[in-house]
């Protein structure tokens, strides 16, 4: 038992009345919590709550944010056939992109309530894992009545319960609008360092939606240039909260001042240039703030299924046609997810049964399907439409089990990436663990169409990509750091092997070989222009299109990586002393810095190999077509005239536009090309329902 009403609840008898055949109303209201569990790094939580009843959720309270003594007073009515069943009380910290944490549960025993009158009731949140952890307490107030017509009133109130429920899951999942962020710098902001200065960096948070900013080092007058779009919700109330923290290492941040904006006061469909004073210290932050309408997203059933009509299916198509190629460069395309049903599923309940459900995710972009209980063959059978942005997004469909008493437990993933669809083609995922490096249990059936502007795809190929809000904090990992030095010893044996080979032609090991180099060096040299450097990528691409085996495939990652070294048991933690603290924060700082510089280093080498085999095909393409405009202005302009455009724009650009985000447009279009890593990701396994995860594991083809 997770918890039970306190023993001091006024209207609570000791003896429990005889379980009635016949029909009660049940009149909650939920009116707040006391010393709350702190569940978010801040030292606060967001907490909602849920009521249970037989096993079938019939109630979910609005999330009170950043608040451990929170007021609700909420009220709902509930139909109830059998006092035997108690009511299941759930507190939950909600936490935007990922698992919501428990906080707590407790039950209310209807048998033992006097009836007809409002009994106040104080219920102590309890964690069965963790009994004696003090997770505070819950004040409701409770009203259970007799029904004198059962038949009609319940069916009258089970339809309401529905429609609120029904109207509440939209509502915590569809958005109203898009919030399109820049932020560009801060002025004249506090030190909070020794040295004078400070490290600082920007939190924003719009209703459950959070962001954080990077770390600028050592300044007053921070430059960040960043852009992020955020959803606007009905219930959040449109204010944007901004907090600027000076970063710590190994110790808590330095809270720097907050400001907020009301986005009810902004006009839509317009950028709006301001800066925001700080409150409670001196300092200001710039931003660009945009307010456009809802982009197309949708949660339907199979029946109404938007691409399966005809006229909207043209109407969809006409509006990503090349015709509209210059209209609205942000609105790429739509893709279409039917999530029909799951198989094998594995079994996470002590009952041999899940309650699975689905989310999908696409970049920042996260939806869910309903909860099937006590199933491990479960059907969905629903229709979700995002709005695409990038072509270049990887589609994340993650199956979890509701669990009555914790945070959901994961039973699967599949990663699709956009690219990769072949529309209105219904197929098998099998799926993978949390890393995406291995099979586990469970086979997903869905159904993908993607739609969208090849031109404008290709223009925000050249872009920044979208960073994820909530991403999981750099963990030091040996087995990480060893994987990444060798894909960069990998990468520099390849370039090795390349110079061991024109290094042959010197040494005139193949007499054939070095009279074929000499005469081509030569007429090259000779005869060289600038326009031959891509031409010679260019031939590249092309000869790897029809002579190269790997084109398409993920041959080359696969051979790299085993399944078997990614079940490797992991490291025992080991708590270290707290004198040896600040010498560990400083370990883990420079281990991680070096484990993502490899990281970074082998990627863009992987990627640069994957472009040219064709991994991509799209990219390949557009690399294509690239070099070859690349090549006709080289060939038709002379080089002193494109190195001076490029010198007056690169001089003229911060003149024309103050608050440009600079970027480089080679490193943001290598940036969508698939390291190794991520084509392995990516890789659909074969899918043999009749073959048990244990051999799909040990021969994952």
């Amino acid at each position: 038992m997770s918890g039970t009403a306190a023993p001091c609840s006024s209207g609570v008898t000791s003896e429990r009345a005889p379980p009635s055949s016949g029909m009660y109303k049940l009149e909650v209201e939920l009116r707040r919590g006391h010393n709350l569990a702190v569940r978010d790094r801040g030292g606060s939580s967001d907490p909602y709550v849920k009521f249970k009843l037989a096993g079938k959720e019939v109630f979910r309270s609005k999330t009170i944010h950043k608040n451990l003594n929170p007021v609700w007073d909420e009220k709902t009515t509930l139909i109830v056939d059998c006092l035997s069943d108690p009511l299941y009380v759930k507190v939950f910290d909600y936490d935007f992109g990922l698992q919501d944490d428990f906080m707590g549960s407790a039950y209310l025993y209807l048998e033992s309530l006097e009836q007809q009158r409002t009994i106040p009731v104080t219920l102590v949140l309890k964690d069965s894992q963790h009994p004696d952890q003090d997770l505070g307490t819950l004040d409701l107030a409770v009203t259970l009545t007799p029904k004198d017509s059962p038949i009609e009133e319940r069916r009258d109130s089970t339809q309401q319960q529905s429609v609120r429920l029904s109207e509440l899951h939209r509502k915590s999942q569809l958005w109203r609008g898009i919030v399109s962020i820049a932020l560009i710098e801060g002025r004249n902001l506090i030190p909070m360092d020794p040295n004078g200065l400070s490290d600082p960096y920007v939190k924003f948070r719009l209703g459950p939606q959070k962001y954080k900013s990077k770390t600028v080092p050592k300044t007053l007058s921070p430059q960040w240039r960043e852009q992020f779009d955020l959803h606007l919700y009905e219930e959040t109330g449109g204010v944007l909260e901004i907090t600027v923290w000076d970063k710590d290492t190994g110790r808590r941040d330095d809270f720097i001042g907050r400001c907020q904006l009301d986005l009810s006061t902004l006009s839509k469909e317009r950028t709006h240039h301001l800066e925001l004073a700080l409150e409670e210290s001196r300092g200001s932050v710039v931003l660009l703030v945009t307010l456009t309408a809802s982009a197309h997203v949708s949660i339907a059933d199979l029946s109404v299924t938007p691409l399966d009509d005809p006229q909207e299916r043209r109407e969809i198509l006409r509006r990503y046609g090349v015709m509209q190629s210059f209209s609205n460069w942000k609105d790429v395309g739509i893709v279409q997810v039917k999530v029909m049903r799951a198989e094998g599923l594995m079994a996470a309940d002590v009952t041999g049964k899940s309650d699975p459900f689905c989310v999908l995710e696409l970049n920042n972009d996260r939806l869910q399907t309903h909860t099937v209980y006590k199933n491990l063959n479960p059907e969905w059978n629903k229709v979700f439409t995002f709005n695409v942005k990038d072509i270049h997004s990887v589609l994340e469909v993650t199956v979890f089990d509701e669990d009555r008493d914790r945070s959901a437990d994961f039973l699967g993933k599949v990663a699709i990436p956009l690219l990769h669809v072949r529309n209105g083609e219904r197929k098998s995922y099998a799926l993978k663990n949390k890393d995406l490096t291995g099979p586990t249990k469970g086979v997903l059936h869905l159904e993908i169409d993607v739609i969208y502007n090849t031109f404008k795809a290709s223009l925000k190929t050249v872009v920044p990509a979208e960073r994820k809000y909530i991403e999981e904090e750099p963990k030091v990992s040996k087995q990480l750091l060893q994987q990444n030095f060798n894909r960069v010893k990998r990468c520099i044996m390849v370039l090795i092997s390349y110079g061991t080979y024109i290094n042959s032609c010197f040494e005139w090991e193949s007499a054939q070989r070095s009279i074929v180099s000499f005469v081509v060096f030569v007429v090259v040299v000779w005869n060289f222009e600038l326009y031959m450097l891509p031409l010679a990528l260019l031939l590249l691409l092309v000869w790897n299109y029809f002579f190269s085996s790997s084109r398409g495939t993920a041959d080359s990652a696969e051979a790299v990586f085993d399944w078997e070294d990614e079940e490797e048991d992991k490291e025992d933690k080991e708590s270290e002393p707290k004198g040896f603290m600040g010498k560990l924060y400083a370990i883990q700082d420079v281990f991680i810095s070096v484990q993502s510089a490899l990281d970074d280093v082998a990627s863009y080498g992987e990627r640069i190999k994957n472009t040219a085999n064709w991994t991509v095909p799209f990219l390949s393409w557009l690399a294509i077509a690239a070099l070859c405009l690349a090549t006709v202005l080289l060939f038709l302009v002379p080089l002193r005239y494109l190195v001076l455009a490029w010198g007056v724009n690169k001089f003229t650009k911060k003149l024309r536009d103050p608050f440009m985000i600079d970027n480089n447009e080679l490193l943001d279009f290598l940036s969508r090309v698939p390291s190794d890593v991520q084509v392995m990701h990516y890789r659909e396994l074969k899918v043999d329902l009749g073959q048990s995860p244990r051999r799909r594991r040990a021969n994952p083809s």
